[in-house]
């Protein structure tokens, strides 16, 4: 059966599901929702996803929202095709883990605050707030600190192998490198650019780009 993905193929969290999805060779159909014309916030949507945001899956009866719990649950169920995604072993579960925490609490808000001033203030008429801007990027400059000393011990977050934990980071490290003029975060630190260059140059990634 196909899976369902309700968004759009320009918001993150959305990106984040097609990305596992290719990796783990997952058929999906993807329903359109109109962020701009509010349909996100519509009384049939807010039925499927109760807090308004995208994406949602619908897999036979079975409902599921937030990108990063959808990502958990198929690579789980998906386990035996496509890409390993949740490692080996019970140590490397719990690297995974610990490094989707530090992307969901550490990096992407401050990436967030800054994709919100920079690319969709100036969409909806808004004023970019540049005091916003640089308390955002100073902060995630302190935490790409810590990237870029776990990345010179291993090719990866969680260890030598590709896992969630770098899949994760995809849709808003690209929106930091190639949509709001910020990429110096991330090629001022030797690791972390060629991690960024290695996982952004996956096939699956390159498929969601072209979606």
């Amino acid at each position: 059966m196909v899976v369902k993905v309700h968004g759009t193929n320009y918001a993150s969290g959305p990106r984040r599901v097609f990305a596992c999805f290719y990796e783990k060779e997952i058929e999906f159909e993807l329903v359109p929702v109109n962020l701009f014309s509010g349909e996100h916030k519509s009384p049939e949507f807010l039925k499927l996803q109760p807090f308004g945001v995208v994406p949602v899956v619908q897999d036979g009866d079975f409902t599921l929202y937030e990108s990063r719990a959808i990502i958990r649950y198929y690579s789980e169920k998906y386990r035996s095709q496509g890409t390993e995604l949740l490692g080996h072993t019970l140590e490397d579960r719990g690297l995974i883990e610990q490094w989707l925490e530090v992307e969901g609490q550490n990096y992407y808000p401050h990436v967030y605050t800054m994709v919100v001033q920079l690319e969709v203030h100036p969409l909806i008429g808004l004023p970019v707030d540049e005091k916003v801007v640089a308390e955002q990027e100073e902060k995630l400059a302190k935490v790409l600190d810590v990237y870029e000393e776990r990345l010179s011990k291993s090719k990866y977050l969680a260890g030598d192998f590709f896992s969630l934990a770098d899949l994760a980071h995809l849709p808003f490290t690209d929106k930091l490198v190639n949509s709001i003029g910020k990429g110096h975060l991330i090629r001022d630190r030797k690791h972390v650019s060629a991690w960024w260059d290695d996982i952004s140059s996956r096939p699956a990634w390159k498929k969601v780009l072209q979606l």
